[in-house]
């Protein structure tokens, strides 16, 4: 069965949900242009989610996919932070800043029942999770609906892992893509791979549909996915110029610049390794760090540097997120894009 049979949809394509870079309005234009919206929720209060459903749901009748993490809260270390707080120091001295005045740590937050009754009147076409699953009771919950469920696996094994707890489609992330990484069996990066490496091997591992995702941009990308057993591809990168986004001129700048041709992996910004443009903060501490407080508990102390940073016109200490091809980015329509994606197809 192919991906548009399974889900509804007439392209092959899912847009990548981008929690603080994207909303309703993307998801919707994607949706309508035929390849399956992703809203984000993992920044969202139940409040918050609310409203976006109704919005979406406003202005698309397509499947849409509802995405959320499914890490574990970790309890506030004590000593982490203190090494952390003594490693931003010379940036807070910099520009005048109360290190005394950081907030507790908060962020994102994982799924949970409070959300599930938000979504459960919505039922969604497709609900995806990123690192690993809910709890057996909540992931019941939501097959229980009638929703496929959907999740990134960043090795064989989490493939497999996913298969056999019952996963409807899996996402095959390969290192290449933008934002976070969706590991959960191990944090060791050594153990993954590029897409067009992982993909085949997980095709060959697992019975269910596979999408990949990471590094493509554009429709030969996805041809060259769909050769390799995919049943679709996911592109997030390629949608973030669109006028739907909601990044900053900062990011939209960075990304049309030299800059997006170097990215790497760093945990510095949440606490846990996510694909980005190399900038100043990333330079001087280097990309990845021990002294990190655990996702998302690092977010509070860049906070006011990246605010205060942003308000002098720099980008220094912005999470630029982006992937390793950012040739697909265009400042169009997101709707015209996916569009544009699918003429793609049958070049």
């Amino acid at each position: 069965m192919t991906l548009q049979q399974l889900l509804g949809i007439t392209l092959p394509i899912i847009q990548a949900p981008m929690a603080g870079a994207q909303g309703h309005a993307l998801a919707a234009a994607v949706c309508n242009a035929g390849g399956l919206g992703s809203l984000p929720c993992a920044m969202l209060s139940a409040e918050s989610l609310q409203a976006e459903l109704e919005a979406l749901c406003a202005v698309t009748r397509q499947p849409f996919n509802v995405n959320f993490f499914c890490h574990t809260a970790p309890e506030v270390d004590e000593a982490r932070e203190a090494g952390w707080r003594q490693a931003l120091a010379p940036f807070y001295r910099e520009f005048g800043l109360d290190m005394t005045a950081i907030p507790p740590g908060v962020g994102r937050a994982p799924f949970s029942e409070a959300m599930a009754d938000v979504l459960e009147p919505f039922r969604p076409a497709v609900v995806s999770f990123h690192f690993g699953l809910p709890s057996e009771a909540l992931l019941a919950r939501v097959k229980g609906w009638g929703s496929r469920v959907m999740c990134s696996a960043t090795t064989v094994e989490e493939a497999i892992w996913l298969e056999s707890r019952g996963v409807d489609i899996l996402i095959a992330q390969g290192l290449e893509a933008g934002g976070h990484r969706g590991h959960f069996l191990s944090p060791d990066l050594t153990r993954q791979s590029g897409t067009f490496a992982l993909l085949p091997q997980v095709v060959q591992a697992v019975s269910i549909p596979v999408v990949a995702a990471g590094g493509i941009a554009d429709g030969a990308g996805i041809r060259a996915a769909l050769a390799l057993g995919a049943v679709g591809a996911q592109l997030g990168t390629a949608y973030l110029l669109c006028p739907e986004s909601l990044i900053s001129h900062l990011h939209r700048a960075a990304l049309q610049s030299p800059a997006a041709h170097h990215t790497a992996l760093t945990n510095l910004f949440t606490g846990r390794p996510a694909r980005g443009i190399v900038n100043r903060l990333l330079r001087e501490l280097g990309p990845l760090s021990d002294a990190v407080p655990a996702f998302p508990l690092a977010t509070t102390g860049i906070g006011p540097l990246r605010a205060a940073a942003e308000k002098q016109g720099s980008g220094d200490f912005t999470p630029l997120w982006c992937g390793q091809n950012a040739s697909g980015c265009r400042a169009m329509p997101a709707g015209d894009l996916t569009r544009q994606l699918g003429a793609g197809l049958a070049d």
